[in-house]
């Protein structure tokens, strides 16, 4: 393996990545204590318990315990799954009764991708990986929103703007 020396590695930005950490750690025990049972961890948990809450907030659901299997809470006697990313797909592992899939930008702003029930975006979605998920772009989940009907979303308790292509984070 060759060595990156592009990369300016010094005793002071590694202790500048570790203040940055403990910052990082302080946000995550706020956001803990703010939502108690969502666990914010820095190692993906942290994106998905956002997604969690901004979710709760948008649509009403009440969020089961973290960490259950296939659906992330309910509202209206509907079982949601609850996925948020910054990339272009997000991964899933079972088929949800609903699903609804949020995107999340650089500056912080948060976007409805879908809304619906989740058994078209499923049969959409790429076959299964290595770790037995499947993957569904953001773009293919815009388009299957874009014909969900309306007796079939999730009702938005808070304003929400749905996800364009232009907002999509550079990488």
């Amino acid at each position: 393996m060759e060595k990156n020396d592009s990369i300016p590695y010094s005793v002071e930005k590694m202790n500048g990545v570790k203040e940055k950490i403990q910052r990082l750690i302080g946000i995550v025990k706020e956001l803990e204590a703010d939502f108690p049972g969502r666990h914010f961890t820095l190692d993906g948990h942290l994106v998905g318990s956002i997604g969690e809450v901004m979710a709760s907030y948008y649509y009403g659901i009440s969020l089961y315990r973290a960490s259950m299997p296939a659906h992330d809470g309910v509202v209206d006697g509907k079982r949601i799954q609850i996925k948020i990313t910054q990339q272009d797909d997000i991964v899933i592992n079972e088929e949800p009764d609903y699903l609804i899939a949020l995107y999340l930008t650089k500056n912080g702003d948060v976007y409805e991708i879908y809304n619906g029930r989740g058994k078209e975006p499923w049969k959409a979605a790429s076959k299964r990986d290595s770790h037995n998920n499947k993957h569904m772009r953001v773009n293919k989940l815009m388009e299957l929103d874009a014909e969900v009907p309306e007796a079939d979303r999730i009702s938005a308790k808070n304003p929400i703007e749905k996800m364009k292509k232009e907002y999509k984070n550079r990488k």
